[in-house]
């Protein structure tokens, strides 16, 4: 387990993640990631928008219903 502190930048507080942690993130320097509080307290950062995934699902289960309307909407 590794440990971040936590330091005053400008009006702000930020934290320095070590190189480990960003590479398994797939994040370098200057690249946006989303944060999110889980149900049972946890704090999970990733670099996918967890809006994104909702919106793939609604899209599932519509497509085969409007499957001629969404080539439609695709071909223009």
């Amino acid at each position: 387990m590794d440990t971040l502190k936590f330091r005053k930048i400008g009006n702000s507080v930020g934290a320095t993640f070590p190189q480990e942690y960003l590479k398994h993130l797939g994040v370098e320097s200057g690249d946006e990631v989303f944060i999110t509080k889980e149900a049972d307290g946890r704090i999970v950062l990733s670099p996918y928008d967890p809006n994104f995934a909702a919106t793939i699902e609604a899209y599932q289960k519509v497509k085969k219903r409007y499957r001629n309307t969404l080539k439609t909407l695709a071909d223009r």
